[in-house]
């Protein structure tokens, strides 16, 4: 098919037009249950779930749900780290009919205010921790949040931990209330396991609203369907040229309630009858002591991850290899980051690509053939990339123009929450618009230029901060880096980069411009750089323009006061 460029090279033992069938998401669990019931499913920190029993409490967790008052479409919240309680109420939701909403641990009151208003969540699942409990009970006032379910550590964790939790964390555990308005976890699923049916339909009901900025504005609720997220584990599935089913081992590292640690690491372990490493958080010695113990196959992370990983000296001292691939979304993979951490590894590092709006992946590098330096590689099984132009969003680009991205594929949302304005204008005859420039070569591979909202104008010249961004990781002395355009009253945007430097190296702002002076244009030359400690991250991990930005335009506004 001609126009189908990436057919011809497609990565071996992989069919582009492999079918993909739609399922309620709770198939996972009914599938691998069945197939693998004494084999372990999580492993959080030492303790042990196998299949059967995640089965029998994802069945308890509905029927408490059912009991609850939760029905098809009913809005749950999960307000969670990783840990068991966050797979047995996302199952546990889905079985009962409901629709799972995830909550950042991180967000603000105000934040978790909008999404519970917004989403029309009426129960919320937690835990009595310090970090969270408070926060959502100050929210729980019967409009429409009303319910509260709350879990414990110890309740999860294995002996002696269990007991030494609440002895040496006692700061960190929070005093809960008991009314009407809350049960314990434990209460929610003592029951016999034996939920009400609820007639699904995958392609129409949805699953999951993920929350995301979308392309424009604020936050929006992103309508994930059964079939979008049971497509997503598929294609992945399908991706993983070698995986074995009830053999592998996932790195659990990265947050369940963001979509890409909940399709790629969650859902796609469940589906091939693997045992899911789980850590609440990423924690670089708890990660690089489980690789060299507990000898994950598979390593999903974020690019800072591997950048951390590129900069331990605990590193040599280390057994990877039992790791089959590692595999970074979320962000753009640094090429610097990529090269370091295959040489230091010997591990295989591919780059996807994907949105919240897409369950989330859409594009990823062969695991085994060509990998193009730059490229986030070719479109997943059953998935169509095209690129347009970003002023006329109904003209096609050819090879190797740039333009707007867009997405076809049975992983692309059915729109946003409520949002019929932002729906119509993101979705395009069946086509997502993602907001991001980029190009597709002649191979089919596609290459990632920038964010359309993150594009630099030097007097009137297109600076793309990853361009920029590539380029400063070339130098070894530094570790992470953030290029941000700032106001300029000259030509309207300057460019701004804030390194963050190698542990026990050293370099001033002067010897990096000399080394950037023959790698990029002189309109893309930053003209300030700052060296910061630390780099503002998302909830995920992911490197945060948005605080730099919002620094930046304080100070551009107090100089502008202080001599009006």
């Amino acid at each position: 098919m001609a126009e189908y460029p990436w057919l011809a090279g497609y990565p071996d033992g992989v069919a582009w037009d492999a079918e993909l069938v739609a399922r309620p998401m709770t198939a996972v669990i009914d599938d691998s249950a069945a197939r693998f019931p004494d084999r372990p499913c999580i492993d959080f920190l030492g303790r042990k779930f196998t299949y059967r029993e995640l089965g029998r409490l994802v069945d308890r967790a509905a029927r408490g749900f059912q009991e609850l008052g939760v029905k098809k479409g009913t809005r749950v919240g999960l307000f969670l780290p990783n840990c068991p309680q966050f797979v047995i109420s996302y199952f546990g939701v889905l079985r009962a009919g409901g629709i799972v909403v995830a909550y950042s641990p991180l967000y603000s009151a105000a934040q978790l205010r909008h999404q519970i208003e917004d989403s029309g969540t009426e129960i919320i699942v937690t835990m009595d921790l310090e970090v969270l409990y408070p926060k959502i009970r100050s929210l729980l006032n019967g409009a429409p949040l009303a319910k509260l379910v709350v879990g414990t550590m110890q309740e999860v964790l294995p002996f002696p931990k269990s007991v030494l939790f609440p002895l040496l964390k006692r700061a960190d555990i929070a005093k809960t209330r008991r009314d009407e308005s809350e049960l314990t976890f434990a209460e929610l699923i003592a029951n016999d396991g034996g939920p009400v049916d609820v007639d699904l339909d995958p392609e129409h009901d949805i699953a999951v609203l993920q929350y995301t900025g979308g392309t424009t504005g604020v936050p929006k609720g992103a309508m994930l369907s059964h079939a979008n997220l049971y497509a997503n584990a598929q294609q992945a599935r399908h991706w993983l040229v070698g995986v074995e089913y009830g053999q592998e081992r996932m790195m659990g590292a990265l947050p369940f309630f963001h979509v890409f640690a909940m399709s790629v690491v969650m859902n796609l372990a469940l589906l091939i009858g693997g045992e899911i490493l789980m850590h609440p958080r990423f924690n670089l010695g708890a990660v690089l002591k489980d690789i060299h113990k507990k000898r994950p196959t598979l390593v999903p992370g974020v690019p800072t991850m591997f950048a951390a990983i590129n900069q331990s000296p605990l590193l040599p001292e280390l057994d990877l290899t039992s790791i089959k691939f590692c595999i970074s979304g979320g962000a753009p993979l640094p090429v610097e980051v990529k090269e370091r951490f295959e040489a230091l590894s010997s591990c295989k590092l591919v780059e996807g690509y994907g949105l919240t709006e897409t369950s989330p992946v859409a594009v990823c590098n062969p695991l085994y053939g060509v990998n193009k330096a730059a490229s986030i590689g070719v479109p997943l099984p059953r998935t169509v990339i095209e690129v347009f132009d970003p002023e006329d969003p109904e003209r096609k680009l050819g090879l190797g123009e740039r333009g707007e991205i867009h997405v076809s594929g049975p992983q692309v949302m059915s729109g946003y929450w409520n949002q019929p304005e932002e729906t119509a204008n993101t979705l395009r005859a069946g086509r997502l618009r993602t907001g991001d420039i980029g190009y597709m070569d002649d191979d089919g591979y596609v290459f990632l230029i920038d964010r359309i909202k993150d594009l630099i104008l030097v007097g009137g010249f297109n600076v793309y901060p990853r361009t920029v961004e590539e380029a400063i990781y070339e130098h070894d002395a530094v570790a992470e880096v953030i290029v941000i355009g700032i106001p300029d009253e000259v030509r309207g945007q300057a460019v701004k980069a804030f390194v963050k430097l190698a542990a026990g190296k050293k370099l001033v702002a002067d010897t990096l411009l000399e080394f950037l002076s023959a790698r990029i244009g002189r309109h893309e030359m930053p003209k300030e750089i700052e060296f910061r400690d630390e780099l503002p991250k998302t909830m995920v991990g992911k490197l945060s323009k948005k605080e730099l930005v919002e620094e930046e335009e304080a100070k551009y506004a107090a100089r502008r006061a202080a001599t009006a």
